[in-house]
């Protein structure tokens, strides 16, 4: 099952509607969807660093979304990386974006 949002319509549509939530690195717009998977987008800006570092920092939030099922069904997600999430180590990385999830 393919849970990746990837059309600018669906990131647009998350920015105005969805509900926001924010850590010291990161930022989580969710919205409910009428689908029962659900669907998540990852935002990382050219600020965070070159392209390997922002590759290392997207296969890091994949991988911590996928393996402690943290994505609610129903809902679309966006997450959206802040100047600095890239020097953060795995497990600072993990403790933020569950909290995220939580709220």
């Amino acid at each position: 099952m393919d849970h990746r949002l990837k059309k600018a319509k669906q990131f647009s549509y998350i920015y105005k509607k969805g509900k926001r939530a924010n850590s010291q690195h990161f930022t989580l717009f969710s919205v409910e969807s009428k689908f029962a998977n659900y669907k998540i987008g990852y935002s990382i800006s050219k600020k965070i660093g070159k392209a390997n570092k922002r590759n290392l920092l997207k296969r890091r939030l994949k991988e911590i979304v996928r393996t402690n099922s943290l994505a609610k069904p129903n809902h679309n997600y966006i997450l959206l990386a802040k100047t600095g999430a890239a020097e953060l180590s795995f497990e600072e990385i993990k403790k933020q974006i569950t909290s995220l999830f939580e709220k």
